[in-house]
């Protein structure tokens, strides 16, 4: 018997290839990779922070006594994380050099509210921040309050560069340890200042790098006070000096009746304000003198 092949050969289905020289297939096929990829490194950093306080998807479980211990485990990592930030300020208070000594102790209560504070602080930024606290209250005690201390255990990395941006500004005045940003000046109106040429009187402090918003974090921080201030008007001839940055600036009222405009730095700010590191920020000094200029004679 003879057999013929059928003349209909039925199609198969054959697995359909991407077309490797298509760009748009290649296009999502690497973004789907890439998304995944991305997509597992966001739940690995969301897995790593909370197990540094003993949390994993895994702690649930339905035998009390393996829950008991991984509840003991978690309690054991958070303390040793708190031991651990308050060797990090020690090793910072240890390293920090002060020769000035006034001889009294530090108060008791301020240490262990100090230690209680600290424990709690985790950023390597702000435990050096702290160690120095440590270093200059045990050298003068009285230096820091503790409600200084409290409002410092609420600010961010973020918010200490804020207000070091401040500090890189500020100013003091000779024997007065309140900083101060000055800001320009104000001149009463007289019966013919119409006829004066206008010129800048304040500074667009945001052109020298703090803005607006900065100025209402720092507010909000309780660091400076929440409006500007105006000093007593100077009479003609009157001087004040200045320490501005890494310059000594020594001020004489042209006329009568003209006024400094500045930021004025809280108690708390104040405090603060000694143990920020200060880099001088020579566009703000610049500025700061041409405006001034118009008032006064700057020596």
């Amino acid at each position: 018997m003879k057999i013929t092949p059928d003349p209909y050969v039925p199609p198969t289905n054959q697995p359909q290839k991407i077309n490797e020289s298509d760009p748009v297939k290649q296009s999502k096929a690497q973004d789907n990779t890439e998304n995944k990829t991305a997509a597992a490194t966001h739940q690995q950093k969301i897995l790593s922070w909370f197990s540094r306080v003993g949390i994993s998807p895994s702690m649930s479980s339905p035998d009390p006594q393996r829950e008991k211990q991984a509840l003991a485990r978690r309690k054991q990592i958070l303390e040793l994380q708190k031991a651990s930030n308050l060797k990090a300020v020690l090793n910072i208070a240890l390293n920090v050099s002060i020769t000035e000594s006034d001889g009294d102790n530090v108060d008791p209560d301020w240490f262990f509210a100090f230690s209680s504070l600290a424990e709690e602080i985790y950023s390597p930024a702000m435990q050096e921040l702290w160690g120095k606290i440590f270093a200059v209250e045990i050298s003068r005690p009285g230096s820091f309050s503790l409600r200084s201390l409290q409002l410092l255990k609420s600010l961010t990395h973020r918010d200490a560069k804020v207000f070091a941006k401040a500090v890189s500004i500020a100013s003091r005045r000779n024997n007065d340890k309140v900083p101060r940003i000055l800001v320009g000046f104000h001149r009463r109106k007289g019966l013919f200042s119409f006829l004066r040429r206008p010129v800048p009187e304040q500074i667009n402090l945001a052109s020298v790098g703090l803005s607006y918003p900065d100025l209402l974090a720092l507010q909000d921080m309780k660091l400076i006070y929440a409006s500007e201030i105006e000093s007593g008007e100077y009479t003609e001839g009157q001087q004040s000096s200045w320490r501005c940055g890494n310059e000594n600036l020594q001020l004489e009222s042209k006329t009568t009746g003209v006024a400094l405009v500045y930021y004025k730095f809280t108690a708390v700010g104040s405090e603060l304000y000694k143990l920020v590191s200060r880099h001088e920020n020579q566009a703000y000094t610049k500025l700061l003198k041409s405006v001034l200029s118009e008032a006064f004679i700057i020596k």
